[in-house]
C-alpha cells in the first residue's frame, strides 16, 4: 500500500489506486463526467493545492533564483492551516492501508507543488512509491 505522485492526465499505472487531484482548478475543456476516464482524477482535493495567490506569485517569478524557495516556504506555510494539515494526515494514514495517487498538471515535478507535497507526506510517515 502506498501513495504514488503523478502528473494528472498521464496514463494510470497498474495498482495506482484512487487518483486525487491536488489542484486548485479542474482541467479546462474537460467535461466533469470525463475527469476519471481521461486520467485526470477520480476525486478533487483542492485543500492541499497551493492558493491561487501563491500560484500567481510563482508564475510572476519567471524563473528568478529566489522564486522557487519562496514558493516552497509559502506553500508549506499554507499546508499548516488546519484543513490542509488534517488532509495531509489523512493521506499519510491512508497510504498504510490502500493504494492511492496524488497529482498536478505540471510537466516538471521538480518545479511543481507535488514535489513539496511528496516531502510533506514523507515527513508524516506516508508510504510512498518512488
Amino acid at each position: 500500500m502506498a501513495i504514488r505522485v503523478v502528473r494528472l492526465g498521464s496514463p494510470r499505472a497498474q495498482g495506482e489506486g484512487l487518483r486525487l487531484g491536488t489542484v486548485r482548478r479542474p482541467p479546462r475543456g474537460v467535461p466533469k463526467g470525463e475527469f476519471a476516464s481521461r486520467d485526470f482524477y477520480d476525486v478533487w482535493l483542492p485543500e492541499v493545492a497551493p492558493s491561487e495567490a501563491l500560484v500567481k506569485a510563482a508564475q510572476n517569478a519567471n524563473g528568478r533564483p529566489a522564486g522557487w524557495p519562496s514558493f516552497v516556504r509559502r506553500y508549506r506555510g499554507e499546508m499548516k492551516r488546519p484543513a490542509a494539515s488534517h488532509a495531509l494526515d489523512l493521506l499519510a494514514a491512508l497510504s498504510r492501508v490502500c493504494d492511492l495517487s496524488v497529482g498536478c498538471y505540471c510537466a516538471d515535478e521538480s518545479r511543481c507543488h507535488r514535489s513539496v507535497l511528496r516531502e510533506m507526506l514523507a515527513e508524516r510517515g506516508a508510504q510512498l512509491v518512488g
